[in-house]
C-alpha cells in the first residue's frame, strides 16, 4: 500500500509528463481495440446475413453424388475428394411446381418459392439500363419474402394467368429510368430487343448491392420469363424455415426428397454448405483483424519504450530519496516493487483512457458510418476491454524492469551524496 502512494504521489506531481508519457499507450490500446471493434462488427454482420439466409434455402442439382463442393452431403455430413471427378452426364427433368408443394410436407418446411432469371437491356425515352437482372418468381414468392413496395403492387393471380405484359422496378432501376418510384407507375418500358412491359409496381430489395447488378433488378412472373427468353419455368427451389437453428436438417431433408421427387438417379439436389462459409469468413476477418491490429500495436511498442524512458529519468531524479529509502531500511525488493508499481499505474492508466477513446470513437463510427459499409456496427466485446487494461499492465511491468532495477541496485551511500 505503501508503494502505490509513492507511486501515485510520483505521478500526480507530474501530471503533464506522465501525460505525455501516456500518449503512446493511449493510442496504442484505442487503436487495437477500434480495430478489434470493427473486425467483430464485420464478423456479426456476416454472421447475420448468412444466418437470415438460411430461412431461404435454396435446393440446386449437381452431378457430383454427395461431393463437398457448394452443397453439403445428404446424409448430414462432407465426403472426401476421392470422388470430386467422378461426373455424371445425367440431364435433370425440369423441376414440376407440384414437386415444390410437396416439400411443405417436409418436417420444417414452412413455404417454398421457385424462381427463373434472365438478364436484359431496359429503355425508357433516351435512358437506358444495362445487363439488368430478371427475376421470375412464382406467386408465393411475395407472401414469404416480403419485399418492400415503395409504389404501385405486386403481381397478382391474374397476371400469371394472362401472361401480362407487366413488371417490378426495384428502387435503383426506377431511379435510374424515372427518378423515383412514383413517376415510374404505368410506364412503359423496353426490355430487350422489343419486348414492351407496363411497371405496375417498385419495391426495396433487402440484398440490393448483393444479389442484383449495381444498376438494378427486376421482378416478372416466371412463366413470362420462360416464354419472354425461352428458359424452364423453375430454375432453382426455395424452401422456406421459421427455424433457423435446424435449417441444415430441414434442407437436408427437403433436398432428398426433391430428389426423390424428380427421379433422378446419378446427381441429386443439395444445399449450400453455409457451415463452410462461416468459416471461411471466419478466418478471414480473422486474418484481417490481426494483421492491422499487429501493425496497430506498434505504437504500445513505442509507448512503452516512452514509457522506460521516462522512468529512468525518474530514477535519476530520485536518486537522493531511494539512497534516504534504503538507509531507513527499505529492501532491494521495496525499491523494485515501488518502480514497477509506479511503471503499472502510469499504463495502466493510458489503458483506461484509451479504452475510453476507443468506445468514443467507435460511438461516432456507428453513428456517422452506414452499418452495411462494415457488415455490421463496431463491437467492443467485454474481453477485448479487459484485456486490453491488462496487456497496458503488462507493458508498464515489461519496460519498467529495467529503471526498476536500476533503482534497486543503487548503493545507498553514493546515493545519497547524489548532486
Amino acid at each position: 500500500m505503501q508503494n502505490l502512494k509513492f507511486a501515485l504521489s510520483s505521478i500526480m506531481g507530474h501530471k503533464m509528463r506522465s501525460f505525455l508519457t501516456m500518449i503512446g499507450i493511449i493510442i496504442g490500446v484505442a487503436s487495437v481495440v477500434v480495430i478489434m471493434a470493427l473486425g467483430n462488427g464485420m464478423q456479426q454482420g456476416v454472421n447475420k446475413q448468412i444466418n437470415e439466409e438460411q430461412q431461404y434455402m435454396s435446393l440446386n442439382y449437381s452431378t457430383k453424388k454427395s461431393n463437398y463442393m457448394l452443397g453439403m452431403s445428404l446424409t448430414g455430413g462432407m465426403s472426401d475428394d476421392t470422388d470430386i471427378d467422378n461426373e455424371v452426364q445425367e440431364t435433370p427433368p425440369a423441376i414440376q411446381e407440384n414437386w415444390a408443394k410437396e416439400l411443405l410436407k417436409v418436417e420444417g418446411v414452412d413455404g417454398y418459392y421457385v424462381v427463373n432469371n434472365s438478364s436484359a437491356t431496359f429503355t425508357y425515352l433516351n435512358k437506358s439500363a444495362d445487363n439488368i437482372t430478371i427475376l421470375g418468381v412464382n406467386s408465393t414468392f411475395f407472401s414469404i419474402r416480403n419485399y418492400e413496395v415503395l409504389a404501385g403492387r405486386n403481381l397478382t393471380a391474374s397476371d400469371y394467368q394472362t401472361f401480362s405484359r407487366v413488371v417490378m422496378l426495384d428502387e435503383s432501376l426506377a431511379n435510374q429510368l424515372f427518378g423515383d418510384a412514383a413517376t415510374a407507375l404505368n410506364k412503359v418500358v423496353g426490355v430487350g430487343d422489343n419486348a414492351s412491359y407496363r411497371v405496375v409496381g417498385v419495391y426495396k430489395d433487402p440484398n440490393a448491392g448483393r444479389s442484383f447488378s449495381s444498376g438494378g433488378g427486376a421482378i416478372m412472373a416466371n412463366t413470362q420469363v420462360a416464354a419472354e427468353f425461352g428458359i424452364d419455368d423453375i430454375q432453382t427451389v426455395f424452401i422456406y424455415n421459421k427455424d433457423v437453428s435446424k435449417a441444415t436438417e430441414t434442407g437436408v431433408a427437403a433436398a432428398k426428397r426433391l430428389t426423390e421427387l424428380s427421379g433422378v438417379r446419378q446427381g441429386e439436389y443439395q444445399i449450400l454448405n453455409t457451415q463452410s462459409i462461416l468459416e471461411q469468413s471466419k478466418q478471414i476477418t480473422g486474418m484481417i483483424t490481426t494483421v492491422i491490429g499487429a501493425i496497430a500495436g506498434i505504437s504500445l511498442l513505442v509507448g512503452g519504450i516512452g514509457v522506460m524512458n521516462i522512468m529512468l529519468v525518474s530514477v535519476t531524479e530520485r536518486t537522493r530519496e531511494i539512497g534516504l529509502r534504503k538507509a531507513l531500511g527499505a529492501t532491494r525488493g521495496n525499491i523494485l516493487t515501488q518502480f514497477l508499481i509506479e511503471s503499472m499505474i502510469l499504463t495502466l492508466f493510458g489503458g483506461v483512457i484509451g479504452l475510453g477513446l476507443a468506445y468514443g470513437i467507435n460511438g461516432i463510427l456507428a453513428a456517422v458510418i452506414p452499418e452495411d459499409v462494415f457488415g455490421g456496427p463496431p463491437v467492443v466485446s467485454l474481453s477485448a476491454g479487459i484485456a486490453s487494461l491488462l496487456f497496458s499492465a503488462v507493458i508498464g511491468i515489461a519496460f519498467g524492469i529495467l529503471p526498476a532495477n536500476k533503482a534497486s541496485k543503487l548503493d545507498p551511500i553514493e546515493a545519497l551524496r547524489y548532486e
